[in-house]
């Protein structure tokens, strides 16, 4: 089996040890805690910030009834867009593909989250298209309605919430908090937030980096894979945390929350997002599980994708419904599989059998 059962149990222990809030909420953890942080200003601030943010999504979910984040048990997807990778269609309007997609799932009852990453090459059916293509792709053609329809439709669970956040709020909230500390987990160079190559240079260790070596450090994706890079962002958001929750950054609250406001768009209302500060103060501390969608290099005419395992898939999709007190009479919807898919440079389609084979190389 793709997922191995004993190092995921002990992946477990280890993250049920930490008590600071999911990495990954960093945006709307910063809210609620500056709304109770210290005095009127803050709250007001905070509260400014998140109805700025608020765009609620006319959409049709797999839940019959609507949840309350303060006693159901919820799932919020994060995505992350990298405006620098805009392009213009065929109609002539400007779209971005997103650069990172995370699955949260969080139960009230044990005051837990299961994060998942999802590749942003993974080969998926994206159903607004009709037709199976990377999961990226379903945010360039349909943006935020269209990625929560397919990540729906991928793990087949209820997707309740959306944070929606451009990639280079990574500087602006670690240049907010005047640097982060992260080991870093491997020497490379990158590109720089304006394209300009070799710009940034990373030596593997422990220390200080800005808000452009941050994001170089979470966008860097040659040096080997999705999976890794998703690692990578992971270890940023969590340094991100880390100095967020600390004594040191109060003072620094509104210019994150300015920096996080200018980037965000959600459909949690500020209500809502004071309700996950519960999971931060809980009593016996918060259980924080990684999930990864494991699978194999692939190509279809020559274009790279990350073919997910099937079986992983499924066990992955057993562990989200558990932590959500789903059933399989509480949700009737099947995930089909698709015979024939297309496999898309952006504007460009062309219709391929979704056959693949397995590469060592990466793109």
């Amino acid at each position: 089996m793709a997922l191995n059962r004993e190092s995921y149990v002990n992946n477990n222990k280890r993250k049920r040890k930490k008590r600071l809030f999911t990495f990954i909420l960093v945006p709307l953890l910063v809210l609620a805690v500056s709304g109770v942080s210290y005095g009127a200003f803050l709250y007001t601030k905070a509260k400014s910030v998140a109805d700025d943010s608020y765009q609620p999504i006319d959409r049709e979910t797999k839940r019959t009834t609507k949840v309350d984040p303060k006693i159901d048990d919820v799932s919020i997807l994060f995505i992350g867009v990298d405006d620098s990778e805009k392009r213009s269609s065929k109609s002539g309007t400007t779209r971005s593909r997103s650069d990172a997609l995370m699955l949260a799932t969080l139960n009230a009852k044990e005051k837990s989250v299961k994060l998942l990453s999802i590749p942003r090459d993974s080969y998926v059916y994206i159903p607004e298209r009709g037709y199976s293509d990377k999961i990226t792709h379903a945010h360039y053609f349909g943006g935020v309605s269209s990625t929560l329809e397919t990540v729906e439709e991928l793990l087949d669970i209820p997707v309740d919430y959306y944070v929606k956040m451009n990639f280079d709020a990574f500087m602006d909230t670690v240049d907010a908090l005047d640097g982060i500390e992260v080991d870093v987990p491997v020497t490379f160079t990158e590109q720089n937030s304006k394209d300009k190559k070799g710009a940034v240079h990373l030596e593997k260790g422990l220390q200080t980096l800005d808000g452009e070596e941050a994001l170089a450090l979470a966008r860097t994706r040659k040096i080997d894979n999705d999976i890794e890079r998703g690692k990578r962002q992971q270890l940023v958001l969590k340094a991100i945390m880390d100095k967020a929750v600390s004594a040191k950054a109060i003072t620094k609250y509104t210019n994150l929350m300015e920096a996080v406001g200018d980037n965000m768009t959600t459909d949690l209302s500020f209500s809502d997002i004071q309700s996950f500060l519960s999971y931060a103060t809980a009593e016996n501390g918060l259980q924080v599980d990684s999930l990864t969608l494991t699978g194999s290099d692939s190509y279809i005419n020559g274009k790279y994708i990350y073919q997910l395992d099937q079986t992983a898939l499924a066990e992955t999709q057993s562990i989200l419904k558990e932590h959500l007190g789903l059933t399989d009479s509480d949700d009737d919807s099947t995930t089909d599989s698709e015979t024939t898919g297309t496999i898309t440079d952006d504007s460009t389609e062309t219709s391929v059998d979704t056959t693949t084979t397995n590469s060592t190389t990466s793109n």
